[in-house]
């Protein structure tokens, strides 16, 4: 039997994961009565620097429970850090790793179909069916990111997030992949190996706020984005061609008019060419300012995160 560990990114949870643990105590009960992963497998929760009772909720489950285990980073991180975090920790004992979001708005009654098809697969995908929770915007903004990444060729599951099932080995390749900025719903289908997916709907949260608000979701798509391709740079650069032969075309319509005699003087005009390639202009110097802001980031190699507490290794030196 294969040794199962759950894995939770935690920040700012304590209304969640009183409701959320004992679920998952049960379903992991459930698999271990039917002998399908180790009686050893375990819970683990990641604390990414949370300002409220969240450490504190962990660490009484913690005492309570043999199998609920938590790391607590020094500061907050941010969520793609906690799951390399607890891939990372959780992959020195357990076999099979499944990260899912604390408030469960991921379908956590899904996990045993997605251990089962783990005998034939490395990688299973929590793929949502439908976007019903989902607000108007949110449905068109999301659909215009996965157009947008497909065109841009990355290789991605559409309507999945971070909820998903990977083997010791499809992790142990995952952490090979070192960059600091990691979008990690891109670099998993880039580990390779076989792969399968799990039908889920959404469910709304229940309690706590959401950890992903506008500004977020749109920062989060522009660091999927310019870490997989230089296509928006490539853009700049026609959108440059393209004005350059306008301007020549311009400029040989002015002429042609200036030999028939009917050239007027015009504010209007000049001013709102100015704006516009100004406005061009602000923008190449944004994005490529993105990219060479990310080089920075690379260059400099600091860790992603630094553990302050950690009660597996805790629990193993006792």
């Amino acid at each position: 039997m294969k040794k199962l560990s759950i894995i939770l990114p935690c920040y700012n949870e304590e209304e969640t994961l009183p409701d959320t643990l004992p679920k998952l105590q049960t379903i992991l009960n459930q698999l271990k009565g039917q002998k399908k992963i180790s009686p050893d497998s375990f819970l683990l929760c990641v604390d990414d620097g949370s300002s409220d009772k969240t450490w504190q909720t962990i660490d009484k489950f913690h005492s309570k429970y043999s199998n609920v285990f938590g790391v607590k980073f020094s500061r907050n991180y941010g969520h793609q850090n906690a799951l390399i975090a607890g891939l990372s920790v959780a992959e020195k004992s357990a076999d099979l790793m499944i990260t899912i979001d604390a408030d469960l708005q991921d379908d956590e009654s899904t996990i045993p179909l997605m251990v089962e098809k783990s005998q034939n697969a490395d990688i299973v995908y929590g793929v949502r069916n439908n976007r019903d929770t989902d607000s108007a915007f949110k449905k068109v903004t999301a659909d215009g990111f996965y157009w947008t990444m497909t065109h841009l060729g990355v290789d991605m599951i559409p309507n999945s997030a971070d909820f998903r099932l990977m083997s010791k080995r499809a992790v142990h390749q995952f952490l090979k992949y070192d960059e600091r900025n990691m979008f990690i719903r891109g670099v998993v289908p880039l580990v390779g190996f076989k792969h399968d997916e799990v039908l889920y709907a959404r469910k709304e949260r229940q309690a706590g706020e959401t950890k992903y608000p506008l500004s977020k979701m749109i920062r989060f798509a522009l660091d999927g984005i310019t870490s997989f391709s230089i296509a928006p740079i490539r853009i700049i650069m026609n959108v440059g061609v393209m004005i350059a032969l306008v301007s020549i075309l311009l400029l040989i319509y002015s002429l042609v008019q200036h030999f028939l005699g009917n050239t007027t003087t015009g504010w209007s005009s000049l001013i709102t060419s100015i704006w516009f390639l100004g406005g061009i202009q602000l923008i190449a110097i944004s994005v490529i300012g993105e990219y060479i802001g990310k080089i920075f980031t690379e260059v400099k190699h600091r860790p992603r995160y630094t553990i302050e507490q950690n009660q597996i290794t805790e629990s193993n030196g006792k």
